[in-house]
């Protein structure tokens, strides 16, 4: 009896001994059954776990988190255009509403400012980027703030770590803004308001390097990755191209914008995402066409990119997500029923799929957030 109270007393110690386990979820819009799936990420295995589905109230697409990861938001591209809002429980990943405001615009493309004070929409159809803010409580307030028109074919806008500078990917000019985001959520051209990318590239989304030194742009329709460097500033010098990593192995085509009602058998370049590991070291775009997503090493000294290898993944990938350690990458497929987990090789960047779990109708943006007890 002494034997079996010495052996629980000392599992009882070795279990309030142990580390807690940090918790992963990843949030997927289904823009075609206007639901939000939550899954749970393993830690250890990289597996994914469908846990429920959230209803969105009509056709959710791009999602971003608040600074303080409390809170996630997501806009409505169908009628009545909306931005909506829900606080996020961090021990099961719940989403429970926190408020709704009317859109100004159809945004493909949502963020918010890493001080929490604003969250900014590019709006594609609308040629525009607002600027809504935010207020203590993370609940969104109507109407927008601040606005600049961008010219044709707004497709992101992302704010540095300064929360003083804004880049816009602006598909229809083959131009990158660069803007001033006041304290008061006012935005204005930076030097001469844009650098060029490539003819026809089709600048899409962009990343910030984690030290802020760079910015790297995807270009939708050219394929091509354009690399600048941030001047103390904030303007933008551009410094490398890299071409399409999957173009001449699946014989691709340059491609094109696609209008509501586009038709085109031709097999054509159709860039999506753009994803870093949060070391700087690794960075991924996704490829629909094709259904790749194609991996490069970031050499630390001058940003440079060099090509690790491409995969197969979900059918036409249009948004992935990187955890905050850096080990697992989540790709969804707009014309798949599944989306994927996939390990994250700490020396080399290649990836390997290690799971799966049900997804819903045009799964396209990807969340991922995790919270350490």
């Amino acid at each position: 009896m002494k034997n079996l109270l010495r052996a629980a007393t000392l599992l009882a110690s070795l279990a309030a001994s142990a580390p807690l386990l940090a918790q992963t979820f990843v949030y997927v819009s289904e823009a075609d059954d206007g639901t939000i799936a939550r899954y749970a990420l393993n830690e250890q295995t990289g597996a994914l776990h469908l846990l429920g589905r959230t209803q969105a109230g009509g056709k959710v697409m791009p999602m971003a988190l608040s600074a303080d990861h409390k809170h996630l938001y997501a806009a409505i591209r169908s009628k009545p255009l909306q931005l909506v809002s829900w606080n996020i429980d961090s021990k099961t990943g719940d989403l429970s509403p926190l408020n709704s405001v009317s859109a100004a615009a159809s945004y493909p493309y949502i963020s918010t400012d890493p001080q929490g004070r604003f969250l900014l929409g590019a709006s594609y159809d609308g040629d525009v980027v607002h600027v809504y803010r935010l207020n203590g409580d993370g609940k969104l307030i109507a109407p927008p703030v601040g606005s600049y028109k961008t010219g044709h074919a707004a497709h992101s806008v992302i704010v540095d770590a300064s929360g003083k500078h804004a880049y816009v990917g602006n598909l229809g000019t083959d131009r990158v803004l660069q803007l001033k985001l006041s304290a008061e959520g006012e935005l204005s051209g930076l030097g001469n308001g844009y650098v060029k990318t490539a003819t026809e590239n089709g600048p899409r989304h962009s990343v910030l390097s984690p030290d802020n030194r760079y910015l790297y742009n995807i270009g939708e329709m050219g394929g091509i990755i354009t690399q600048f460097r941030r001047e103390a500033s904030g303007e933008l010098v551009k410094v490398a191209e890299t071409p399409n990593a999957v173009a001449e192995k699946y014989q691709l085509q340059h491609g094109k914008e696609r209008p509501p009602g586009y038709s085109d058998t031709t097999p054509r370049i159709w860039a999506a995402d753009i994803r870093l590991t949060p070391d700087g070291r690794f960075l991924y775009i996704s490829e629909r066409t094709s259904s790749t997503i194609s991996g490069y090493r970031i050499n630390k000294a001058d940003g440079k990119l060099t090509l690790i290898d491409s995969w197969q993944v979900e059918k036409q990938p249009r948004g992935i997500a990187i955890t905050a350690d850096g080990r697992w990458l989540i790709a969804s497929g707009e014309k798949s029923a599944v989306t994927g987990s996939y390990a994250i090789d700490h020396e080399s960047g290649a990836l390997k799929r290690v799971g799966e779990a049900p997804a819903g109708g045009d799964a396209n943006w990807v969340t991922v957030v995790t919270y350490i007890p």
